[in-house]
């Protein structure tokens, strides 16, 4: 069976939700900077991983044996599934996360992610074949049920627990809400009470308020930040410092913003190469100049900047106030 999640794989408590074309390995670098208890890959199918697709295999690759790192998982049959593990914890991997949560039509539509919140004995043989694949801790993310009529998270908690998963992470909402409406952090607490491993809280929690209405009213152990970490990496760590008195991260603002922005531009440029890395980092430096208020003129600059040059140089007016006031 799987060993239980050590007490230092979730401390602190506060981890970074898997975020498909959002947390590559230069944001979870980032954000595991300023301090998250853990970590958590891009979503990687196990078929296409098998079949070497270009640019699957590399997302595993990169960022597997990071300590604070889990790999997550998602797929249809047991031994496609199984094997996957076997290959990541092959390359390092600590911890291996299995995705049963997704909403997206593609993943539902292949089998995966949430569509096994339909077929609990199937998502318990798929648990059963990565558990016994491998020997380091197998965790579980899942979402409430498929819809408000099959709240079933409580049961396919139980049933993983025995089957060795070590951790739970539960979204509070259905497969069918998407992302609409609010997370029910109350219901989650039905999943809390039926089990002994520990249980985070995931869904519309974007800083400390909301963490702590949360894990007040779930029960849970922890939480999860996903969409809430978008411009703000630094928002996990602020967090755990606020509600577990960890260190507090020193905040960027001015020109130590320009330069962790910079920073991140230019990590990003590197694993993706200067052509695709340039569109990819462009969602990123929308977020930033959000949160820095940034006017939609040298926003639009950026964006459209054709060069990485070009974006550089333009980053201390779009992100430091006084320049902008200056100009």
């Amino acid at each position: 069976m799987t060993p239980s999640v050590p007490h230092n794989l979730i401390s602190p408590p506060v981890l970074l939700a898997p975020l498909a074309g959002i947390t590559d390995l230069p944001f979870r670098t980032l954000v595991s900077r300023f301090g998250a208890g853990r970590v958590v890959s891009e979503m990687i199918a196990s078929g296409e991983f098998l079949t070497a697709r270009p640019g699957t295999r590399e997302k595993a690759e990169l960022g597997a044996g990071i300590a604070n790192t889990s790999v997550q998982l998602a797929g249809r049959t047991p031994d496609a599934m199984a094997e996957a593990a076997r290959m990541v914890e092959g390359m390092g991997a600590r911890v291996i996360d299995i995705n049963m949560g997704c909403p997206a039509k593609k993943v539902v539509g292949g089998y995966s992610g949430s569509a096994l919140l339909r077929d609990l004995d199937h998502a318990c043989r798929l648990i059963d074949a990565v558990v016994g694949a491998v020997t380091v801790p197998v965790t579980l993310k899942t979402r409430l049920g498929w819809d408000d009529a099959s709240h079933n998270a409580a049961d396919l908690a139980q049933r993983a627990e025995a089957g060795g998963i070590a951790m739970i992470v539960i979204h509070g909402r259905t497969r069918c809400q998407f992302y609409k409406g609010r997370a029910d952090w109350a219901a989650i607490r039905r999943i809390k009470d039926a089990v002994s491993i520990p249980v985070i809280a995931n869904g519309d929690i974007i800083d400390t308020a909301s963490a702590r209405t949360a894990l007040a009213q779930s029960g849970a152990d922890g939480v999860m930040v996903g969409r809430g970490a978008q411009g703000r990496p630094w928002v996990l760590a602020q967090i755990a410092a606020d509600i577990y008195g960890t260190a507090r991260p020193a905040i960027p603002k001015g020109h130590a913003l320009v330069d962790m922005v910079a920073g991140h531009y230019e990590a990003m440029l590197d694993f993706y190469g200067p052509d695709l890395g340039l569109r990819v980092a462009r969602k990123h430096l929308g977020w930033y100049m959000d949160v820095a208020q940034t006017d939609a003129i040298l926003r639009k600059a950026i964006l459209t900047a054709k060069t990485p040059a070009a974006v550089l140089s333009a980053l201390p007016d779009a992100l430091v106030t006084d320049v902008r006031q200056a100009a």
